[in-house]
């Protein structure tokens, strides 16, 4: 009788036991999934180009001294770790590399990815100059360029220039404070100095003053490029860039960057392109100002993007971040781009539709709505996809059935860029019975037409010395690229070699130039700790939502205050406190329900800051397709000894065609 007594009680241990077993498996699945996400990067925009622009994938195509491995950069292409972009002659580029932080390559200059993540940026420069613009740094964030000589730390929001001219490296702190470690050991560098590097061993470090005038004009370029459609000239004098460096920040002019996250590469495109309107139900949605039946992802072309598969490239001048980020709803007679909520962080996607098989030879495909799931993945080097969560891959999307959104073409075009806008739609009867899948290479004809065709559209001759320097050059970083699952070899490949922690412990040797130090000439530096400000200065960026990382990395800090859209920095510099860009502010936009809804209202717009006066008034009367670029003020040429800092740049001529925003890669699919 003891005996059958028992048996309940061991019944009831082990279904107990049973529980816990599956939820211990339950999370370490979810562990696994987030670490895999975690170490899959982001990826970045190439906003704006001019003239001949090469791009690698280096992943991918192996031995990247080749010359005819190299293809036309395109805008609104995106690239990301162990990809490479080189400008020839007469040439330049800009990249963004979130919504608030971008780089501008001068002529004859390479730029590699060694790492890219939330938070950590980690960039190759073997030949030429460049210019970075940091809108903002969160607490523990690396930003770093490598050089033959030494990396360069971007300690601080900023305006930085680095560049390699004869056998030497020149960092220029136009604001902001940077960090060079090298062989030699480490030293700062604040606002108002150049540190010049003279070998690889940096037995000869020189710190210098920046020229006022040299300085007023690297500025003054670098914003005539960037921001042509409304920069006026004002930072010639580099004393008034040093009083109001905040004024053409676009973090501050634009509304988009208050309902969209920041981090997302493109935002201050949306403002002069479309309008902001609260759709019931969805929030606040941007819609662009086009043509009467217009539809997405139909004016670009599909491009084979190792590790991501095929990849969505616009040729939109603002189609970046609504073709990575967020859904498509069809609203009206109009379609709408509805971000996620701005404190959940963004995950790039190289194209957010899904893919419809029609028969043997055709394809299709659908823009995702809100609601639709998407599935997160990247391919092997067999082009094996890796899924990142575990929903299901076929779904009948909201979308489908909206006259005219499913895009028709043939297998054989699909890899051929035509121009989508005539081609067939699917009807209500071919829609019928298919099923609609998120991994495009689960489809046979197609995976074999992506499988086989080109990395890029057209290849570009690089000359073989110049590609041979690019990849035998050896670069120092301060720490170890991470690896991504796709290239454990990154940093043999890239030929990146991490100083010891013991050299960084040492100070730099340097050979101090300054003159008039404490003096009160424009370009001189502060102490480091005058500098504790973010540049920009307003709300924080939202990439987490105060949330912990959802990929492995350490839990948000609290959230600063926000400050009001029209709330400008005070000239005085105070301590700022600790960083959260990517933590929560308030979000102007509701929660979205699943329905769709038909109400529109549009948006408080921000109270209008001073400094937008210089902003250009868009047309809203009428749907048009891209705004009147504004006549530009004439530029003054550069001084002659600016030829040392910025090797080959063209001078003085400010650049006409409008450049593009940001890109990132973040979280929330």
């Amino acid at each position: 009788m003891k005996d059958v007594k028992v048996w309940p009680h061991l019944t009831i241990v082990a279904i107990v036991c049973a529980v816990l077993a599956g939820a211990g498996v339950a999370l370490w699945m979810k562990h696994e999934r987030t670490a895999s996400a975690a170490a899959v990067p982001n990826a970045a925009r190439i906003q704006h180009v001019e003239g001949e622009v090469a791009f690698n994938n280096s992943a991918a195509s192996g031995d990247n001294s080749q010359a005819d491995q190299w293809y036309t950069a395109t805008e609104n292409q995106p690239f990301s770790v162990g990809d490479r972009i080189y400008v020839r002659d007469n040439s330049r580029a800009s990249l963004a590399f979130t919504g608030r932080n971008f780089a501008r390559l001068n002529p004859n200059t390479s730029l590699d990815v060694l790492a890219l993540n939330d938070r950590q940026t980690q960039i190759a420069l073997r030949d030429g100059s460049a210019m970075f613009d940091v809108g903002y740094l969160d607490s523990g964030d690396l930003f770093e360029v490598a050089t033959p000589y030494g990396a360069v730390d971007f300690q601080q929001p900023g305006l930085y220039n680095v560049g390699i001219d004869n056998g030497q490296v020149l960092v220029s702190v136009l604001s902001g404070l940077a960090q060079v470690v090298g062989l030699g050991g480490s030293g700062q560098i604040s606002k108002g100095e150049m540190l010049t590097l003279l070998g690889q061993t940096a037995a000869d470090v020189v710190l210098s003053q920046i020229d006022g005038r040299n300085a007023g004009y690297l500025v003054d370029d670098y914003y005539a490029y960037q921001y042509p459609r409304y920069y006026d000239g004002r930072y010639r004098d580099y004393n008034a860039y040093l009083s109001d460096p905040y004024y053409f920040d676009p973090y501050r002019r634009y509304a988009s960057y208050q309902y969209a996250n920041s981090y997302i590469p493109g935002l201050y495109d949306l403002d002069y392109y479309g309008d902001w309107q609260n759709l019931n139900g969805y929030g606040y949605a941007w819609s662009p100002r086009v043509d009467a039946g217009w539809m997405p992802y139909q004016s670009g072309y599909w491009l084979t993007d190792y590790p991501y598969g095929p990849t969505w490239v616009s040729n939109e001048p603002w189609g970046y971040a609504p073709y990575h980020y967020g859904r498509w709803a069809f609203v009206g007679d109009r379609w709408y781009w509805v971000p996620d909520s701005t404190n959940v962080t963004p995950v790039y996607s190289p194209a957010l539709v899904a893919f419809v098989p029609f028969g043997q030879n055709e394809i299709g495909w659908v823009p995702l709505g809100p609601g639709d799931v998407y599935v997160p993945h990247y391919y092997t080097n067999n082009w094996q996809p890796n899924y990142l969560t575990r929903d299901n891959l076929y779904q009948r999307v909201v979308n489908l059935n909206v006259p005219g959104a499913v895009t028709v073409v043939s297998v054989d075009d699909f890899t051929r860029g035509v121009d989508w806008r005539h081609a067939r739609r699917a009807d209500r009867n071919m829609l019928a019975q298919v099923n609609p899948v998120l991994d495009p290479l689960l489809l046979t004809p197609l995976r074999n037409a992506v499988v086989h065709s080109a990395w890029g559209r057209g290849k570009i001759d690089i000359p073989p010395g110049i590609a041979r320097k690019l990849q035998d050059t050896t670069v120092i970083t301060s720490t170890t690229p991470v690896a991504p699952p796709f290239r454990r070899d990154l940093a043999r490949a890239m030929r990146a070699e991490p100083v010891s922690d013991r050299v960084k412990g040492q100070q730099l040797k340097v050979k101090d130039e300054r003159q008039g130090r404490g003096s009160s000439q424009a370009a001189n530096a502060p102490s480091a700790e005058s500098l504790r400000t973010e540049r920009g200065g307003g709300p924080p960026a939202e990439r987490g939502g105060g949330k912990p990382a959802e990929r492995g990395g350490p839990p948000a800090r609290e959230t600063p205050r926000a400050a009001a859209p029209n709330e400008r920095p005070k000239n005085e510099r105070r301590v700022a406190p600790p960083q959260s860009e990517r933590a929560a502010r308030p979000a102007p936009q509701a929660e979205r329900g699943g329905g769709r809804a038909v109400k529109v209202e549009r948006p408080a717009r921000p109270t209008p800051q001073a400094e937008r006066s210089a902003q250009p008034v868009q047309p809203r009367g009428e749907r048009v397709g891209r705004p009147v670029e504004r006549p530009q003020p004439k530029r003054e040429a550069a001084p002659q000894q600016q030829q040392k800092q910025q090797k080959q740049q063209a001078p003085g001529k400010p650049a006409t065609a409008p450049a593009g925003g940001g890109k990132g890669k973040g979280k929330k699919p």
